[in-house]
């Protein structure tokens, strides 16, 4: 999203029926807080649930996506999904402005937002109060409470980094392509995937696809489908009564060792385990 020429930084509330599905990426910095809507977002080479109330700091240039859970694309009017977004340039305040020496804090936050951040707990708080009255303030009021907010992330413990500090990504080609697999993995990560079949969605060769795939996500393309079954097997754990037998087919494994085994490495916890944690 561009700058507006009238201010220094935007924010934007937006009320729609589902966010964004691209995996895209912008000069902009972007601080978003989810006030209505549930999904699956991918922030870097990383995956993660984004429910209610969540507040994230994206560093310029991290491709991310909001993908909200399916029940949102149904055309139901009572269900939408909406966030607050603030989008500014790390020189939007003067080019010297980071260099001044009570700036340090402010500086390293922006440098660690490339890696993209997690607001939580009191900070989150702090910071969402802040962005209410940001999206009714006017003239030099926006500068002030932008600075607050962002003083406050600068000082806070209560931060999760959410991808790898290093992320390999600056072709739109490249963004095309790796958008088109990540949306064919999300509409078809419960059946079973070929190699061949998801190159294909690329439009190159399996063995051109697993070295793309790996130079921008860090990953390999079947950690990255295990990592989107999980999450969606975390979800239904925590939404659905269904039992884990049930859950582990509904997720594309026919192994329940197979499933339990990946539930623990991204999880650390069994499905069992993760089911009870949410039950008290």
């Amino acid at each position: 999203m561009s700058r507006d020429i009238l201010n220094s930084f935007s924010i934007r509330q937006d009320k729609v029926p589902y966010f964004l599905k691209s995996w895209h990426y912008h000069s902009e910095i972007e601080l978003v807080r989810i006030e209505k809507g549930k999904g699956t977002q991918f922030v870097g080479n990383n995956i993660y649930r984004f429910e209610e109330g969540d507040l994230f700091l994206i560093g310029s240039n991290l491709p991310h996506c909001w993908r909200c859970d399916e029940i949102y694309y149904k055309n139901n009017p009572e269900v939408l999904a909406e966030a607050k977004v603030v989008h500014f340039l790390e020189n939007c305040w003067g080019e010297q402005f980071l260099d001044l020496p009570e700036n340090k804090n402010l500086k390293n936050l922006l440098i660690e937002a490339r890696a993209g951040l997690k607001i939580l707990g009191k900070t989150n708080i702090e910071v969402s109060k802040i962005l209410e009255k940001l999206i009714h303030a006017k003239n030099t009021t926006r500068i002030i409470l932008i600075l607050q907010a962002l003083d406050i992330l600068s000082q806070s413990n209560e931060i999760e980094i959410l991808s790898s500090p290093v992320f390999n990504y600056n072709e739109d080609i490249q963004a095309q392509k790796i958008n088109d697999v990540f949306n064919f993995t999300m509409i078809n990560f419960y059946r079973k995937i070929t190699l061949e079949e998801v190159a294909e969605v690329a439009n190159i060769s399996p063995t051109a696809f697993c070295r793309l795939f790996k130079s921008v996500t860090k990953k390999t393309y079947s950690q990255f489908l295990n990592e989107v079954r999980i999450r969606q097997a975390c979800k239904l754990l925590i939404e659905d009564k269904k039992n884990i037998n049930y859950i582990c087919h509904e997720t594309g494994y026919n192994n329940f060792s197979n499933f339990n085994a990946r539930f623990k490495e991204i999880t650390g916890k069994s499905p069992l385990q993760y089911r009870k944690t949410f039950l008290h």
